[in-house]
């Protein structure tokens, strides 16, 4: 490959309507750059937080509640204040935005690998195969996604023995909310492909002799997917709130590896005491977080639809 490919794939993109509709909307690059600022962040937060939370060493218990930096009583050591612990506030939240962010990164992927494999074989096969993955399909949908999580929180920590509970909590709350958000995946995944079985490309891939697996991969997929990177997109806010409200509640993440639902759970206990800042800071940063990354799914949704173009 040129030097020049890259280039002209550059340009070509920077061209595109995608760029443009980007560029014209100053709410949507504002939010672009606070979800890609807090990500960063996330992801950075072992070398760039002012403060190694789990390290117990560093912990004072003197220097708990510790106000924000502003009050009269704040240190200008922590920003945000402390928390019950003595833990910088700041640091707590780099640090949790990190867990959150992968719980909700990694539990979308799965929802996404599990309803686009569904939605391609019950769109290309069709049939009895259809129907019943469909009827599956309506019936979670009838439950909550939340009341599903937490059903199958439940369900693996009973039958797992307890010294387990702690080391595969992360995972477990992944497949929790993964396995509760597939739906919209393969529905979208199954029209997409209803579709595209009937176009001639398709039909010339099996005039070859091209296997059915073979023409789901590398024929149809590519063709389906636009619409599933929305859904990804606007799913990772609802997943990333999935996980705060498991972690509120106490069937998340455990207490050693704080996501921002469980430090807002731990700063509720202390609101009405006059320690408000160990719930409001994570609080804030969650509904930023969430907020900035819908406004982008809710961008790219319109920007891909070309009857909005």
């Amino acid at each position: 490959m040129s030097a020049s490919e890259p280039a002209s794939g550059l340009a070509r993109f920077l061209d595109s309507d995608l760029w443009y509709s980007f560029t014209r909307s100053p709410v949507v690059m504002l939010s672009a750059v606070v979800a890609l600022t807090m990500i960063g962040a996330a992801i950075l937060a072992p070398w760039i937080a002012p403060h190694d939370p789990f390290n117990l060493a560093t912990l004072d218990l003197l220097d708990a509640f510790t106000p924000p930096v502003w009050d009269a009583e704040g240190d200008p050591r922590y920003l945000l204040g402390t928390d019950d612990q003595g833990r910088d506030v700041l640091s707590t939240i780099m640090h949790g935005a990190r867990i959150s962010l992968f719980v909700g990164f990694c539990s979308v992927v799965f929802a996404m690998t599990l309803g686009v494999t569904i939605g391609l074989i019950a769109g290309y096969v069709g049939g009895t195969t259809d129907a019943v993955l469909m009827r599956i399909a309506d019936i979670k949908l009838t439950f909550p996604a939340i009341l599903i999580a937490l059903l199958v929180d439940g369900l693996v920590r009973a039958a797992l023995p307890r010294e387990l509970h702690d080391r595969i909590a992360l995972w477990v709350v992944i497949f929790a909310i993964g396995i509760s958000n597939w739906v919209p995946f393969a529905r979208t995944v199954r029209g997409s492909t209803m579709v595209e079985k009937n176009k001639e490309y398709v039909m010339a891939a099996r005039v070859i002799g091209l296997s059915s697996a073979r023409i789901m991969r590398s024929h149809v997929l590519p063709n389906v997917m636009g619409p599933v990177l929305v859904i990804a997109t606007l799913q990772l806010g609802f997943a990333i709130l999935a996980e705060a409200t498991l972690s509120f509640l106490g069937v998340g993440v455990p207490p050693t590896q704080p996501s921002l639902g469980t430090l807002i759970r731990i700063g509720n206990d202390f609101l009405f005491s006059g320690e408000w800042w160990i719930t409001v800071f994570p609080g804030m940063t969650l509904a930023v977080m969430v907020l900035s990354v819908n406004l982008l799914g809710d961008w790219l949704r319109d920007a891909l639809n070309p009857k909005l173009r």
